[in-house]
């Protein structure tokens, strides 16, 4: 009996090469804080940081590099739309907390 499923088997090769990038890029965010870097430069790159990381794990260990455009689209843009909503909100905000300055002082 023929089996008609077909199961990708993707090389341990790839998956030995995203543990070095994970582990360079833990390196990276843990000098950032060995070097003392501060203000948003700091938060700037743990950030960056944590995204490329973030990234990797979803495409690679959760297979989402390999998974139809529209799935990808299905898990990638409803966090996209709630990040644009809150940079709209810390704007706002930081327009209502200047217009309360102006006024009430």
């Amino acid at each position: 009996m023929a089996n008609d499923t077909v199961h990708a088997q993707h090389p341990i090769g790839v998956y030995f090469k995203i543990w070095g990038w994970l582990f360079v890029l833990s390196t990276f965010s843990y000098l950032v804080d060995y070097f003392h870097v501060q203000s948003y430069l700091r938060w700037t790159l743990i950030l960056l940081l944590m995204m490329l990381k973030a990234g990797l794990i979803v495409a690679f260990f959760m297979h989402l590099k390999w998974e139809r455009l529209t799935l990808i689209y299905t898990i990638i843009v409803p966090p996209l739309a709630l990040l644009v909503l809150v940079a709209l909100m810390l704007i706002e905000g930081g327009h209502t907390y200047l217009t309360r300055m102006a006024f009430f002082n």
